[in-house]
């Protein structure tokens, strides 16, 4: 029986994913974070997400078009696990932003998004120490995530494993900090929670602050 008989109606030709360009050059995070760790970072483990899964799209069409329910079946752990690492990677780039161009700059105290986080987390600064606490004893890689709710549209934190995407889990995400030793071994070792102390100093609220106002959209 050709289950997939008229894929390419239904799914079309999968459209190529390309590694998004950084907003800063790899030295400007410094002091947080090296320029050797983040070219590291950005140019070989996100563009291997993203090479990883357009060869995994291009094996899914070619299978779509056999009608290779087995192949299908198969390669949808390969795409799932790069897509969120794409994803993922593509988020945490933007949240991030030099210290001279206003890294860790919190927004207006009466902000919609600064009440949202006191009226949960008592403060800006308790927050920070909860996110650090839950998210520096994910164990093994995985992520820390600050987002809205989509039912609810209040704010709730969410650790993942892995690559795992929080929107599949009722949550648009607003913020997120990389906590896959990648993330942080070359300038902090096996000490991750140093790591997490430090990179709120490079932290693009504004950006934060733009993605939760369009959430509550």
């Amino acid at each position: 029986m050709q289950i997939f008989k008229n894929s390419k109606f239904f799914f079309g030709t999968l459209k190529a994913h390309t590694l998004p360009a950084l907003k800063y050059g790899y030295s400007d995070l410094e002091p947080v974070l090296s320029a050797t760790l983040l070219e590291f970072h950005h140019s070989k483990h996100h563009q291997a997400y993203i090479n990883n899964l357009n060869a995994a799209q291009e094996q899914l069409e070619d299978a779509l078009a056999k009608n290779d329910v087995q192949k299908i079946a198969t390669l949808q752990g390969t795409i799932k696990f790069n897509l969120g690492g794409h994803l993922n990677h593509s988020l945490f780039w933007e949240n991030l932003t030099p210290i001279k161009n206003g890294g860790g700059q919190l927004p207006d105290a009466n902000s919609a998004l600064v009440q949202e986080i006191n009226k949960n987390w008592g403060s800006v600064d308790n927050f920070k120490t909860f996110f650090n606490t839950r998210t520096a004893a994910i164990q093994g890689s995985g992520w820390g995530f600050l987002g809205v709710d989509q039912q609810s549209k209040k704010l709730r934190y969410l650790e993942l494993p892995n690559q795992e995407i929080p929107q599949n889990h009722g949550l648009t995400p607003i913020l997120t900090i990389d906590v896959w030793e990648h993330a942080y071994w070359w300038d902090y070792k096996n000490v991750r929670p140093n790591f997490l102390a430090n990179v709120w100093k490079i932290v693009n609220w504004k950006d934060v602050e733009a993605r939760y106002n369009q959430a509550q959209k």
